[in-house]
Formats: structure tokens, sequence, C-alpha cells
């Protein structure tokens, strides 16, 4: 019993580093050379295992790609969910300080800066969402929907909470839009061959972090006084 169950273990093991395999293998690939020029057959070969294996744990190649576009998704869940957690937790508290409210809208840029600039396969994950983009594959509206709720919705409703407004104020979104924007320009190719900056290291990814946090804070200082200078209850 004792040796079955673990002729069991070893298989199951076996079998998810198999699959983490594939998957990473096809990630690289579909970024490097889209989902049509991607052959099955090549990445069986990188991968390392045989073409029916493919089949057997992601059904097709259709299945393969769906599978991929879920890591990414699970991946960026995984490094902005706890962000969003104190993000609910704050708003939910009528009496959560403004200077609090910031620090978390700057931990959420923050967080997303290190998503984007760190960790295994960042390049194909990024070259993989341009190319969603260019060719509009079925795994893009489940980008966009996930990117929303992980990164945007929580931002904009710090934003709409420090500015008294509405998180459907088009002002609001837009500057929200506009600070989640001086992260992504960091993704642009032609931005980083300027700034040299083709591989980031853990400081390199620190300086922007920091520079992007100081950013925020001024522009949402400057739009929190200029609400409140506004405001017709401000006496003369």
């Amino acid at each position: 019993m004792i040796g079955a169950a673990r002729q069991r273990l070893g298989s199951y093991a076996r079998g998810e580093d198999t699959r983490r395999r594939i998957l990473e293998t096809a990630l690289e690939i579909f970024a490097a050379e889209g989902y049509e020029g991607t052959s099955t057959r090549v990445l069986a070969e990188r991968a390392g295992v045989n073409l029916p294996a493919i089949q057997y744990y992601f059904g097709s190649k259709q299945g393969l790609y769906r599978a991929v576009i879920e890591s990414i998704v699970q991946h960026n869940e995984t490094h902005m969910g706890p962000f969003a957690v104190k993000v609910r937790a704050a708003l939910a508290d009528p009496e959560s300080a403004p200077d609090k409210l910031l620090d978390l809208l700057c931990q959420m840029l923050e967080g997303f800066v290190s998503l984007i600039l760190s960790g295994e396969q960042k390049e194909s994950r990024r070259m993989l969402y341009a190319r969603a983009e260019i060719e509009q594959t079925a795994g893009l509206d489940l980008l966009h929907e996930k990117g929303v709720k992980q990164i945007f919705e929580p931002c904009l409703a710090l934003a709409a909470r420090l500015l008294g407004q509405s998180v459907e104020d088009q002002a609001v979104v837009m500057r929200t839009l506009a600070l989640i924007g001086q992260v992504t320009i960091f993704c642009n190719q032609t931005v980083r061959e300027m700034l040299e900056l083709q591989e980031l290291d853990d400081p390199r990814v620190r300086a922007i972090q920091s520079l992007v946090r100081a950013h925020t804070q001024a522009i949402m200082r400057d739009a929190i006084a200029a609400r409140i200078n506004s405001s017709p209850d401000r006496a003369p």
C-alpha cells in the first residue's frame, strides 16, 4: 500500500514537471513566433517531450495557448493580489488617512513595476502581450479583463477616494491611466534601448520604483491641493 502510494506521488510529480516544462517552453515560443507561427512539433522537441504529451496535458495547440494565458494571469494574481487585499481593507475604512491611501497607491504601482520588469520569463511575458495585441488572439480579452481587475481598478478606487470623486469620473479615469502609463512605458523596446535597459538588475528596478513613487506623490498631492483650493466651501 505504502509503495503504491509513493509510486502514485512520484508519477504525479513527474507529470507536473512535464506539464510545467511544456508551459514554460510554450510561453517562449508563442512569444517569439506568435500563435500561428508556433509548431507543436518544434515545441515538443524544445520541451523534451513527445508530441502526444501536448495533447495529453492540454488537448490541442489552442488548449495549450489558453493554458499559457491562464498561467500568466495566475502569476500576476499571485504578485498583485496581496496589494489588492490591503487596498480593499483601507477603502472599507472610512477613517483611512489620505497619506495611507496615497502610500497604497504607490505600493500598487511599485508592485506593477516589479511585475513587468522582474522575474523569470519576464521578456517572454511582455512579448506575448505585445503579440496578442497585434494578432488579436483569443487570449487577449482574458489578459485585458484580469489586468483591469488586478491593477487598474484598485488604482482607480484609490485615486477616486483621494480626489473625492466617483470611479466613473472621466478625469479620475484619465489620471489613473496616466499614472499606470508611467510604468508601462518601460515595456517599450525603444525606450529600453534609449536607457540601455535591456537587462534590468535589482538596483535599476528599485530606481524605477522610487521614480514612480516620487512622480505619483507629486501628481496626487498637487491634484488634491487643487481640489481643496477650488472647493466652494473654502474660506476666501
